[in-house]
């Protein structure tokens, strides 16, 4: 059983001080979410200011969550949808021209059950190009979702999932092969 008196957090784990955390988490609240839904390129340039890598063109929608925005990397033409939670603890790496549907939750970190002081651990997340994730998408720490799948609205990932596929469930798993287009 876990005694939470004994967790520590470990050594540099969020990144950067407490201060600037605390900075991003005003910023996110004050600046960020209250923006005006078309103002993309406002909320583009304040991840930027924190250290986020965001491509170009990207579309980030104004209640979308973020932990620590030193750890996201976004590429070109993706889009992150409504109530979408960046749960940063760890790395996230979204490729090009990726969707994250509204309400899905990218989770990069949590606790060792086994240890009795809870241990908190991140591990991290990479979804690669052309990927889309309909809504209400969990993600566990340390998946890889391969290039051209889709994640059906729902669905649990806890593990890799191959490219080129479409996948459900809760796991997740593959369904059938997704149709680069019909000719």
């Amino acid at each position: 059983m876990q005694k939470l008196n004994t967790f520590k957090l470990p050594p540099n784990f969020r990144g950067r001080s407490g201060i600037v955390v605390q900075l991003w988490w005003l910023v996110q609240a004050v600046f960020f979410s209250p923006s005006p839904q078309i103002l993309y390129g406002w909320r583009r340039f304040l991840l930027r200011l924190f250290g986020a890598k965001i491509g170009k063109g990207v579309i980030i929608r104004p209640t979308v969550r973020t932990t620590y925005p030193w750890k996201v990397s976004i590429g070109d033409y993706s889009w992150i949808g409504d109530d979408v939670v960046l749960y940063s603890l760890g790395e996230i790496n979204i490729g090009k021209n990726v969707v994250i549907s509204q309400k899905s939750y990218i989770c990069t970190g949590s606790h060792d059950y086994t240890k009795e002081n809870f241990e908190i651990y991140s591990e991290p997340i990479v979804i690669e190009e052309e990927c889309w994730l309909a809504t209400d998408v969990y993600v566990a720490p340390n998946v890889t979702i391969g290039k051209g799948t889709v994640v059906g609205a729902r669905s649990s990932v806890f593990n890799d999932l191959p490219a080129g596929k479409i996948c459900i469930g809760s796991p997740a798993k593959v369904f059938k092969d997704r149709l680069s287009s019909i000719t």
